[in-house]
């Protein structure tokens, strides 16, 4: 068993021996090359429109890189094991050089983002991000190449509850399963007994409760045991420390608001205001997350999770001066992997099928014997 501590932060599988035991044996790709991105740009703009429907975006453009010392630039993990990419434009002989990253996502552009495009309450933006996250371990579902739907909206602060969360995770499953449902009506093949389709309905359950029922499982393994239950889960209250003394997950404290207290339970109080969507992927086997989003947080929230996690100094960064001094609207956002819905929708073993990126030849090789023809 992983032990809990290791499976907290850095996703993928992490060594080849062992993926070469977990990718799947049986597979047949469902479409061609050729076919496969025709079915991936359709979906790709019945996403974006409905999106923009059912949660009232407009598309925007979002950078692909950012100031180093603006703070703008996800930290992903808070214990800050995966780095971006970074380098030096010198610039004007350098004189006006600018120490700049390579974004790892959007998630903190997006907040200030949503004053620049004068967005009111109920209002938002999405937009067709890239990064590159170097420090991830490449197997079927991590790449160094990323690509989301970041988006993020504004809200009130009557808005802050886990209610209003998860109504708006509802309308983005609506997408998601009205998304599935296009595909199989527009790509026949697809259809297939071997592959059960999505649930109408989201599960939600709280990051505590999914512990409970597995104590002594890390949490991976817990997220696999649960989605044996249930096939499409909203876990909640990611980043908090949970029972057992570690959270579900690491989680960066300078976006979602993993802090604020929101369900009593057997006399147990919980919290988070986040929180992940998972599937159980019925072509590799295994627990396959399509979306992490949350409420964002308040003043006061930041500087708690700031001092839990003995960050303060982060509070000297533009980006965080700007919630401080409230210069920047209260949001709820989030992001919703691309490659990874593609994966799932089209029923694929690899995310190199349906993005283009580099992989480590053992890769290729090992994807090869297994009829996954990933591009090149």
């Amino acid at each position: 068993m992983t032990d809990k501590k290791a499976d907290l932060a850095g996703p993928g599988i992490g060594s080849y021996d062992e993926l070469k035991t977990l990718l799947p044996t049986d597979y047949e790709p469902l479409l061609s090359h050729r076919e496969t991105m025709q079915a991936l740009f359709a979906v790709k703009h019945y996403i974006e429109d409905n999106l923009g429907k059912e949660l009232n975006l407009i598309m925007v453009r979002p950078p692909l890189i950012v100031d180093r010392d603006s703070g703008i630039n996800d930290y992903l993990d808070r214990d800050g094991s995966r780095g971006p990419v970074e380098f030096y434009i010198s610039n004007d002989h350098g004189q006006n050089p600018i120490n700049a990253q390579v974004v790892q996502a959007a998630t903190k552009w997006k907040r200030p983002a949503l004053k620049q495009f004068d967005c009111k309450p109920g209002q938002g933006i999405n937009t067709d991000m890239l990064a590159v996250r170097k420090d991830y371990f490449l197997d079927h579902d991590h790449s160094a190449y990323v690509d989301q739907w970041d988006w993020e909206k504004v809200i009130t602060v009557h808005d802050r509850n886990l209610d209003f969360l998860i109504g708006t995770v509802e309308k983005i499953w609506k997408v998601i399963k009205g998304a599935e449902e296009f595909l199989l009506n527009e790509y026949p093949k697809l259809n297939t007994d071997k592959y059960p389709r999505l649930p109408d309905e989201l599960t939600f359950l709280h990051a505590e409760e999914i512990l409970d029922r597995f104590p002594d499982l890390p949490r991976k393994q817990r997220e696999t045991a649960i989605l044996q239950q249930f096939p499409a889960v909203f876990i909640i209250g990611i980043g908090w420390t949970l029972e057992d003394g570690y959270p579900h997950e690491m989680r960066a404290a300078d976006y979602d608001d993993w802090w604020t207290e929101t369900i009593e339970k057997n006399g147990k109080m919980m919290h988070g205001l986040n929180g992940d969507i998972l599937v159980w992927n019925p072509v590799t086997k295994r627990r396959h997350e399509l979306s992490s989003m949350g409420i964002r947080v308040t003043k006061e929230t930041l500087v708690k999770q700031l001092e839990a996690t003995n960050q303060m100094h982060f509070l000297k960064l533009p980006y965080h001066k700007m919630i401080m001094n409230d210069e920047i609207p209260l949001s709820i956002g989030g992001g919703i992997g691309q490659s990874r819905t593609y994966m799932y929708l089209l029923r694929k073993a690899h995310l190199g099928e349906v993005s283009t990126t580099v992989w480590p030849k053992i890769l290729k090789d090992m994807c090869h014997e297994r009829k996954i023809h990933v591009l090149e």
